[in-house]
């Protein structure tokens, strides 16, 4: 369903909506994972979409045991910032999904935005990477006020915060904030995510040397430096586009992102890319099922 049709619906539709995608085959204890002994509330006595389960007693809604449990935001609101976080390409700020919904705090704009990027987080890593790889880093951060002496150095070598992407081609991408561009750093992030028998492209920066040689497929280098780009099949221009997605919209969306809440940002533009191939709602359905047992609590991201 597009942003249209979920506007419209009601708060019933809404949760039969979320619980026919939670629950493809019929509601699921949320408790104990039963599915055959389920008896859902009815009658004025209870709160709409309530279930009990008859096997281990404890009632359940469809929100429970997802990043929207405990939420007092209507699900249809839910659904509707799924939506529009999901096709987003350069992002939404909460400030703007605040207004967009109707939201009544930026407080409660915030964390809702917060949560639905926990939900798109990738981790534990479903599969290595594989095939062709490119890896490249970015530098993430503002400039230095004019007034304050400090003479802006772009690259590495900045005082920014570095993040690394690692890209397959015509596939998924992982990307994350790093603490230096070492090569103790960097090499251990890609042998981590990706798996032995990948090619690694990469720039001529020193400190991928050496990572060929525990590749199948070795290591292959553009010397950028040079004004070399695409080399026969070796370049880093599908690392380097989702860089100038990334971005593009940290300036155009977020304007600032600090350092503590960075790893979300990059889950969030992960998910989107990884999944560029899907329609929206298809991707929105992926992020809403992917939320599943996972929770952040305002003082979680708030104190990080």
């Amino acid at each position: 369903m597009n942003l249209s049709e979920l506007s419209a619906l009601t708060e019933d539709q809404a949760r039969e909506k979320l619980e026919a995608i939670r629950w493809p085959n019929g509601p699921v204890c949320a408790h104990c994972g039963c599915m055959d002994n389920v008896t859902k509330f009815q009658g004025k006595k209870h709160r709409p979409g309530v279930y009990k389960c008859n096997d281990c007693g404890e009632q359940f809604t469809v929100t429970v045991n997802s990043v929207m449990e405990g939420s007092h935001l209507p699900i249809r609101l839910w659904l509707m910032a799924f939506s529009i976080m999901c096709s987003a390409k350069k992002g939404v700020s909460a400030l703007q999904l605040q207004r967009q919904l109707g939201i009544g705090s930026y407080r409660s704009a915030w964390h809702l935005c917060h949560r639905i990027r926990h939900a798109m987080l990738q981790e534990p890593l479903k599969g290595l990477l594989t095939g062709t790889v490119e890896v490249d880093e970015t530098y993430v951060g503002g400039k230095p006020r004019k007034h304050s002496g400090v003479k802006a150095k772009r690259g590495r070598g900045t005082k920014k915060v570095p993040v690394l992407a690692l890209v397959e081609r015509n596939g998924r991408v992982r990307a994350r904030a790093v603490p230096d561009v070492s090569g103790k750093t960097l090499k251990g992030a890609i042998r981590e995510m990706v798996d032995p028998s990948a090619t690694i492209m990469t720039d001529e920066w020193r400190s991928y040397r050496g990572i060929g040689k525990e590749f199948a497929g070795g290591h292959h280098v553009v010397k950028h430096s040079s004004g070399e780009y695409v080399r026969g099949n070796a370049s880093t221009n599908e690392v380097e586009s989702f860089f100038g997605l990334f971005k593009r919209g940290i300036m155009g969306s977020f304007h600032h992102v600090s350092r503590q809440h960075l790893n979300r940002y990059c889950d969030e533009f992960s998910f989107r890319w990884s999944e560029r191939n899907a329609s929206d709602a298809a991707r929105t359905v992926t992020a809403i099922r992917a939320g599943e047992g996972k929770r952040l609590m305002y003082k979680e991201p708030v104190r990080s």
